[in-house]
């Protein structure tokens, strides 16, 4: 069949307003992206809650992630099994019973197994989203409609750490899961009435579970997530049983793709891999949701650890962030269907690349605004590219593929997400130990400078106690400093690599199959 006579028969199903899709499901992506950031800032609250450690209470973030990385991949299947439309609601349904029960923990178990429910309930919300959005609107008006869909995906993480700062300070720390109970019902209640089902995509007979595929992929992704969460602290592969974990994550991955390829009936699809622009435009997306999250969690921790600001404000940073991104996202909605799509992702990681390298060279003594323009331009180069990079590695796909498209790119972005924040944190751990084993030679008796300096701060003490101890207070003043300093590297370094590996994903837009323009 001829692209054209698809293109006519994918038109046939197109619902009379699609915008009316819009509604449930920018709610619904909104409530679910935001609450996977909005209990960062809550954590230390909810750990003190539970008399639990700083380590024990990270299972509250990774139990949601776990959860909602296994459903990811399983959309497809579970839409042909109890119909698109149904499963979305059911979906939405069960992400706000969690929500209520997580907010009614009374112990760090509950609270992991009701986490555990939310990621469930809320994993196939994303890719559904995403595969409505694109099948509701013809292609000449996709840009647009992702444009629109991009508002929720990009705006949410960010508005997450300032809302639950502002509610953990000023309510309690279950107000933040609370919150979603009314969200998610009227979510629901609009996508039962308002959402169109195509012929294709309603409740199929006779379909049959993937167990053992299923069973792979829980595997896979469970050790993967201890992997990264608990690497950095065990010293990565020094410690045996990280190497048996990762061990089993990469036996248990090959064996998962193994079993879709060889046999029938399968959990996912792979046969969208062939389509080129789908896998380049997975792979940059990864990329980019690598750096999206790894920034918003260093950002924060930069301000409070080392500029002392509160939990509100280091969340209250990542506002001109927003700001970029909305703007940006209104200039999408206008232009994104006219101009190569291709330009646009180039100028919006051009713009995160300048971001991340402006970031990379920041100081103690800076102003407010040195942190508000770069991260305004950050927010505008996430909103510039991320919603045209999703249309470019879709658009060649047909409106039947788009649901297990959807899972599978979003099951990798998610992927991504886990990859940047562990990776951030043990950069920031291992440089900051080069940067002070490079520096600690200049806290020695023959540097004159440090002599001075020494002399100078114990001259001040003596006057409190004797000049042996002013003397060894001294030192380790200025060891404090230096130890100061060499985090203080550590975050740039990591900033400007966050930039470079922005700019070094430029020239995979090239390889694209050209996006004519729309008038």
């Amino acid at each position: 069949m001829s692209t054209q006579a698809i293109a006519e028969d994918e038109n046939k199903y197109l619902p009379e307003n699609p915008w009316l899709a819009c509604m449930p499901v920018l709610l619904a992506v909104f409530v679910y992206v935001m609450d996977g950031t909005i209990a960062n800032v809550a954590l230390p609250h909810m750990a003190g809650s539970f008399s639990a450690t700083r380590d024990e209470s990270i299972w509250i973030l990774t139990s949601y992630l776990i959860a909602s990385g296994i459903v990811i991949p399983s959309v497809d299947f579970f839409s042909k099994l109890f119909g698109r439309k149904n499963f979305y609601v059911i979906s939405i349904l069960m992400f706000t019973i969690a929500s209520f029960l997580c907010g009614m923990a009374t112990s760090l178990g509950q609270m992991v197994i009701f986490r555990i429910l939310q990621g469930a309930g809320g994993g196939g919300i994303v890719p559904l989203s995403q595969a409505i959005m694109m099948e509701s609107f013809p292609k000449e008006k996709r840009g647009s409609a992702m444009a629109i869909f991009g508002m929720g995906v990009i705006l949410a993480p960010i508005i997450g750490p300032v809302l639950g700062g502002w509610i953990t300070d000023n309510w309690s720390w279950p107000w933040i899961f609370f919150i979603n109970v009314p969200l998610g019902c009227l979510a629901a209640f609009l996508a039962k009435n308002l959402l169109f089902n195509p012929p294709y995509a309603r409740r199929q007979k006779n379909v049959k579970i993937d167990g053992l595929g299923f069973t792979f992929l829980i595997i896979w992704l469970l050790c993967l997530q201890v992997f990264f969460d608990k690497g950095n602290n065990a010293d990565w592969f020094n410690a045996p049983w990280i190497c048996w974990i990762f061990s089993i994550s990469c036996i248990s991955a090959v064996c998962f793709f193994v079993s879709q390829i060889v046999r029938k009936d399968t959990l996912v699809d792979l046969s969208v891999f062939k389509d080129k622009n789908f896998v380049i435009g997975t792979f940059i997306q990864v990329i980019m949701q690598s750096v999206l999250y790894a920034s918003i969690a260093i950002l924060p921790q930069f301000l409070q650890s080392m500029m002392g600001y509160t939990a509100f404000l280091s969340g209250m940073s990542m506002m001109p962030r927003g700001i970029g991104s909305l703007t940006a996202t209104i200039v999408c909605a206008f232009i994104a269907d006219k101009v190569d799509k291709r330009k646009l992702v180039i100028a919006g990681l051009l713009c995160i690349g300048a971001a991340g390298v402006s970031f990379g060279f920041l100081n103690l003594q800076i102003a407010q605004m040195n942190i508000m323009i770069p991260n305004c331009l950050m927010g505008f180069g996430l909103g510039l590219s991320m919603v045209p990079i999703i249309n470019l590695s879709l658009e060649t796909l047909s409106n039947q593929q788009m649901t297990n498209a959807s899972g599978l790119q979003n099951l990798f972005k998610n992927i991504g997400g886990a990859i940047g924040t562990s990776l951030v944190a043990t950069m920031l751990t291992r440089f900051a130990q080069v940067h002070q084993y490079m520096m600690v030679g200049k806290l020695s008796e023959l540097n004159p400078v440090f002599i001075e300096r020494v002399q100078a701060i114990s001259g001040a003490l003596m006057q409190y106690t004797s000049p042996e101890v002013a003397r060894h207070m001294a030192s380790y003043v200025q060891y404090g400093t230096l130890v100061k300093q060499a985090t203080l590297w550590a975050f740039m370094d990591a900033f400007r690599i966050f930039g470079v590996m922005c700019f070094a994903l430029v020239p995979l837009l090239f390889l694209f199959k050209k996006s004519k323009s729309r008038g």
